[in-house]
């Protein structure tokens, strides 16, 4: 990680220790204490957060996943035949809410629900604040990309901003790698969008039909197109993103969202993603 993290701080002077430092965010990362709470053999809390939050508004942490999907793309660890796609909700704490600034400032009346902004990714559904981690994933339990919206929006609208962000860098140069020869996901991810998409980048998948879509299809006769083709053993496959959301959610700042700001929660989803690659 040394590489690519900063060297000095923009107004002058040195980083305090970036090994404490980073000690401080991974632990807060997996128990999910509040930042104010940490121990003080990480230093004082306030860097450790301060440490935290401008690297994840600069793309620091970014850049370190990328590195490590680089080098492990050029010993060929990656498996390119195939990546699943999956999303998993995550309860927002009710100190993730408040943050919201662009919100109209209107007087509520009795009954109305309240109103979230999209910047943040925060949204109400029955169980509350939710927010929503749409993700790229393979066999191994390895993050390719993801992308972070509120609990209560759709998964096929995503599909499409999720595979734009997969780019694994190339060590020597060039464009990075951003095609899987195969996709699989559920019916949640069926649309004649996301399909026309694919078939543009001549992206195979593999995603059942859902029962209104192949009824309005067999309605509409020969100009309906034919139906999609469907292999089981190839949506086997797909219990790799599965499990990957299942590891992620074992860090328990990303199961329970305790973090106002959304480029924050992302940064700490990111350093979970990080943490799970060397097992690879």
């Amino acid at each position: 990680m040394e590489p690519h993290l900063p060297k000095n701080v923009e107004r002058g002077g040195r980083w305090k220790s970036h090994r404490r430092v980073i000690n401080g965010i991974l632990f807060r990362q997996r128990t999910g204490v509040p930042w104010r709470d940490l121990p003080a053999r990480f230093g004082k809390w306030k860097t450790v957060h301060d440490r935290h939050r401008r690297w994840s508004a600069d793309g620091t942490w970014e850049k370190i996943l990328r590195a490590v999907q680089a080098d492990a793309d050029t010993e060929g660890r990656i498996d390119w035949s195939m990546v699943s796609v999956d999303s998993a909700s995550c309860r927002a704490h009710q100190h993730a809410a408040g943050a919201c600034t662009d919100a109209p400032r209107i007087p509520r009346r009795r009954g109305q629900p309240v109103q979230h902004c999209s910047d943040e990714a925060l949204g109400r559904s029955r169980g509350g604040l939710t927010c929503e981690i749409h993700l790229a994933g393979e066999g191994g339990r390895r993050p390719r990309a993801f992308v972070i919206t509120p609990g209560q929006w759709g998964d096929a609208p995503q599909l499409i901003p999720l595979l734009e962000r997969i780019r694994v860098p190339r060590p020597g140069g060039g464009h990075p790698c951003t095609r899987p020869d195969h996709l699989g996901g559920d019916k949640a991810y069926s649309s004649r969008g996301n399909r026309r998409y694919l078939r543009r980048r001549q992206i195979k998948h593999t995603i059942p039909e859902r029962k209104d879509q192949r009824a309005n299809r067999q309605r509409r006769g020969s100009a309906g197109g034919r139906p999609t083709g469907f292999d089981k053993t190839i949506y086997r496959r797909r219990n790799g993103v599965e499990r990957t959301n299942n590891a992620l959610k074992g860090f328990r700042a990303v199961a329970t969202r305790f973090d106002k700001r959304a480029y924050i929660f992302h940064g700490i989803v990111t350093v979970a993603a990080l943490r799970l690659w060397p097992r690879s």
